[in-house]
């Protein structure tokens, strides 16, 4: 089942502290797959639509290849027409979360670019044996750079990689790698933990509620994050987590957001969760709300906070401009507040100027060295020591990360 292939993944990674971790949306649908392609000459990348600005091809300075002495893959088109780069949704790209923002992410390319590439996408691309034949046909349409965005693609990804060393794969979030499939994320328990700050300012019970989709170790440390941002605004604040076990499910993600504001938070927040339908559980309670994934200050008013948004262009231009240039290699890119990868969608009206700058103050400390929230003395749930006064969690630990901090209030699933 599906829900045991994404633990089983998740304890590997913990196994072998590798690189990377969850992603994007997920549907549990049988939707047909749907297909756009884009050009430079197209209306949907006007920025009024994509919502997005252009982004140029720069240098990635929290690039690794995997191999440093390893020469460039190939990928051009060998006619000299454009470059044709494909991306993978597990869900619709308007999903109003993850996908919509790695097609926004897409158009950003696009524009950069210009005709020099043509983008495609593919929707609603259930988790399964069904993308290796959606791999297939994107590479049959002549398409050199195939980006995934959903940690259940990931098995698909290695093994079309395998079988085609001359086509440039880009995953976005898993742990595994190949001489031509590269992994890339970034540090957004950074952010996850800002917003913590702001959902534990406007908490006046201190009872903050969070859904979580599953419990891999980027969603763990998403959870983690946002509780400690929380009790640094509200020491006694504890966060009672439901897991929805999936990535977009918007009825199942209302359901239970209602039923946490029924059970008594005052406050609520969401990791790994595609669409804004906790906002809209918070929004009919009056209940401040921190997303996830994309800025819905509007709309949202009367009860947003902030949210983790990502820059998805930054990494994926960078990554085209490579394929034409004949540069590109593989390896794993983890971008952070410094970079502009991450970052804090606008402050909601809810979020006070006192609690701003307590949250500016922070992030130039995150941006100055990632991931810092995860320095001890730091207990788990249970009250065991995870990490000893002074020392901070090396990148492997992170990305291996199976357990809950203090103030958590519910259990991690077992596999």
């Amino acid at each position: 089942m599906r829900r045991r292939r994404v633990l089983a993944a998740a304890f590997a990674v913990a196994a072998m502290f590798a690189v990377g971790a969850c992603g994007g949306g997920d549907s549990a649908t049988d939707e047909a797959v749907t297909e756009t392609e884009t050009e430079s000459t197209e209306a949907e990348t006007e920025s009024t639509e994509a919502e997005t600005e252009s982004t140029s091809a720069q240098p990635l300075a929290y690039f690794t290849p995997w191999d440093a002495g390893a020469a460039p893959v190939d990928c051009r088109p060998t006619d000299g027409s454009p470059l044709k780069a494909a991306w993978i949704y597990v869900g619709p790209h308007n999903d109003g979360g993850w996908s919509q923002a790695h097609d926004e992410g897409r158009m950003g390319v696009q524009e950069a670019l210009g005709d020099k590439v043509v983008t495609t996408y593919k929707e609603n691309v259930p988790e399964g044996e069904q993308v290796g034949q959606v791999i297939e046909d994107l590479i049959a349409d002549g398409n050199k750079l195939i980006f995934g965005t959903s940690f259940g693609f990931q098995d698909a990804f290695v093994a079309a990689a395998e079988k085609h060393p001359d086509v440039c794969f880009e995953f976005a979030t898993g742990y595994k790698s190949a001489v031509n499939l590269s992994q890339f994320f970034g540090a957004s328990e950074d952010t996850d933990f800002l917003a913590g700050m702001a959902a534990g300012a406007a908490s006046k019970t201190g009872k903050l509620g969070y859904l979580a989709s599953f419990p891999i170790p980027e969603v763990l440390r998403g959870i983690n994050a946002w509780t400690l941002g929380a009790r640094t605004m509200n020491p006694k604040a504890t966060v009672n987590i439901v897991w929805v076990n999936s990535w977009f499910d918007p009825p199942t993600e209302r359901k239970a957001a209602e039923a946490l504001i029924a059970g008594g938070v005052d406050v609520i927040g969401q990791k790994g969760i595609d669409s804004p339908a906790t906002g809209d559980a918070a929004k009919a309670a009056g209940v401040p709300w921190t997303g996830y994934g994309r800025d819905h200050s509007e709309g949202y008013e009367n009860v947003w906070l902030t949210a983790t948004v990502y820059d998805w262009a930054i990494y994926e231009t960078s990554r085209a401009q490579a394929v034409l240039d004949g540069t590109w290699v593989a390896g794993n890119y983890h971008g952070n507040i410094a970079d502009g990868f991450v970052s804090l969608a606008k402050y909601g009206q809810l979020v006070s100027a006192e609690t701003r700058a307590a949250i500016d103050a922070k992030k130039a400390e995150l941006a100055a060295n990632p991931s810092s929230m995860f320095t001890g003395p730091l207990k788990d749930q249970s009250g065991k020591e995870q990490l000893p006064a002074g020392k901070q969690h090396t990148y492997g630990e992170l990305m291996g990360m199976m357990y809950l901090v203090e103030g958590v209030i519910g259990e991690i699933p077992a596999g």
